[in-house]
């Protein structure tokens, strides 16, 4: 007697779905707890940085939207960027933001090492 060799395949297809329900499931559960770890949602927490060096703060927070070669992803490039701003306004930006780049990245105390970092990307 032959078997179905399609049967496994529409087992893991079955099991694969209801792990899916499952794990929907669980988020939806956990939703809440998240929210409040959170401040509730408000999206108004910033963002600490616990690196010291400029190159370390690009990688944690940076790298994303910059790229790893300063290439611009989702955000600009940052090649030329230091003939471009002085270092008051690149100051300004990496703390306060612009456009899409969001607020508090960068603390204060760091920002001017930032920005004179960021004046030597070529």
């Amino acid at each position: 007697m032959k078997r179905n060799p399609v049967i496994p395949f529409i087992l893991i297809m079955v099991f694969g779905i209801v792990l899916v329900f499952v794990m929907s499931f669980k988020g939806l559960g956990d939703m809440k707890e998240v929210a409040s770890e959170k401040g509730e949602g408000n999206g108004s927490e910033k963002t600490e940085v616990a690196a010291s060096n400029p190159e370390d703060i690009y990688k944690q927070t940076c790298v994303a939207c910059h790229g790893d070669q300063y290439q611009g992803v989702v955000g600009p490039t940052l090649k030329g960027v230091g003939s471009k701003y002085s270092k008051e306004q690149l100051v300004e930006i990496v703390t306060k933001g612009k456009g899409n780049m969001p607020a508090g990245l960068v603390t204060p105390d760091k920002a001017g090492a930032m920005a004179d970092w960021l004046k030597t990307i070529k």
